[in-house]
């Protein structure tokens, strides 16, 4: 008898802890937001419906609420609810709305405007770069540069070898804000399957070619040189893999629908 009630137990999913519901509620909330389905300017539904569709308590949903509100997303008011707001108020580098943001870029708009914000600030800091590196610092990225011919004909390898000159040249420029940033954009990029897009033939011949110009400038000190090489480097390799626009996906069900 014991074994058969083992077994049943089993069976019986087990309900998640508090902790995990939020971050499933917080998702989800997230994804309605940055797709649209919860608009500039709309109220969220009452805590008792919500926390009824969502299958919570009303604590939980209240902390869910909160983080939505520490991310930009809504805001609070007493008397009136939860309000969504304009996106210029999103914490856009915040690891839960930049994901959602990336998966959710149909057409590719988010990864362009990441592009734009990325060569903007890697071109400043290769510019510092170049104005200020140490004998070191150029031997430092010289190894880079070597990893990646060294590791071109196996991609993942080669990505990973790219990824680590990047993250060198921003950790060499001494500006810690740019450095911050654009990792974290870069991070989370790289992790898209859009933003990996196509492999041309000649991609990673023009890529080691674009990131020898790169090196070349800071090895001659020549800022604006570097500046420009890495400005170019961004948004040349960005279009040469950039994918077609998607068309429209099919979304999940509104908060005021029933499951069938």
């Amino acid at each position: 008898m014991a074994t058969e009630s083992q077994s049943a137990t089993r069976l019986i999913p087990r309900r998640l802890p508090a902790s995990r519901l939020g971050v499933a509620v917080v998702s989800e909330l997230v994804d309605l937001i940055v797709t649209g389905q919860l608009k500039e300017g709309e109220l969220l539904p009452p805590e008792g419906p919500l926390s009824e569709h969502f299958g919570v308590s009303r604590t939980v949903l209240r902390e869910s609420v909160k983080r939505l509100e520490e991310k930009g997303l809504v805001i609070v008011s007493q008397g009136r609810g939860t309000q969504v707001r304009a996106p210029g108020y999103w914490n856009m580098l915040d690891p839960v709305v930049l994901s959602a943001l990336i998966d959710n870029d149909e057409t590719l708009g988010v990864l362009d405007e990441l592009t734009i914000v990325r060569a903007s600030l890697e071109s400043a800091m290769a510019g510092a770069v170049a104005g200020s590196r140490s004998a070191d610092e150029l031997r430092r990225l010289e190894n880079a540069l070597t990893a990646m011919r060294e590791s071109e004909s196996e991609t993942d390898s080669f990505r990973q070898a790219d990824v680590v000159f990047h993250y060198a040249l921003m950790e060499i420029s001494g500006n810690r804000l740019a450095e911050n940033i654009a990792k974290h954009l870069y991070k989370r990029a790289v992790e898209s399957s859009r933003y990996q897009g196509i492999n041309p033939p000649d991609a990673v011949e023009l890529t080691l070619q674009e990131h020898a110009a790169i090196l070349d400038a800071i090895s001659r000190k020549d800022v604006a040189a570097a500046q420009k090489a890495m400005h170019d480097h961004i948004h040349v390799s960005w279009e040469r893999r950039r994918l077609p626009d998607h068309a429209p996906r099919a979304r999940g069900r509104a908060l005021d629908q029933d499951s069938e």
